[in-house]
């Protein structure tokens, strides 16, 4: 059973305004990856080029942020549920 993905509005347009999708994966890495054959460009704009995490996008596991578990490795279940949130900076 596939794994829920929260999608931000600025990302949207590439999900066709779907709020929540699904992917498939035994990791968030692996998420991501499915859910970028699904809306190609996702990931794009959650990684860098080289594969990390882009700096002002964070994703949670269930509430959790997955720079303090095991980043892109983390382990996924059907039960979880990642969420993308951009970060906000300003002054």
């Amino acid at each position: 059973m596939p794994t829920s993905v929260r999608i931000p509005v600025q990302l949207r347009t590439l999900t066709g305004g779907q709020e929540v999708i699904t992917g498939t994966g035994g990791s968030v890495l692996e998420i991501i990856e499915d859910i970028d054959r699904q809306f190609p460009g996702l990931k794009d704009r959650i990684c860098e080029s080289e594969g990390k995490v882009r700096r002002f996008v964070n994703i949670f596991l269930n509430e959790e942020d997955i720079r303090f578990l095991e980043n892109l490795q983390t382990p996924v279940t059907e039960k979880d549920e990642l969420s993308i949130i951009p970060a906000i900076a300003g002054g």
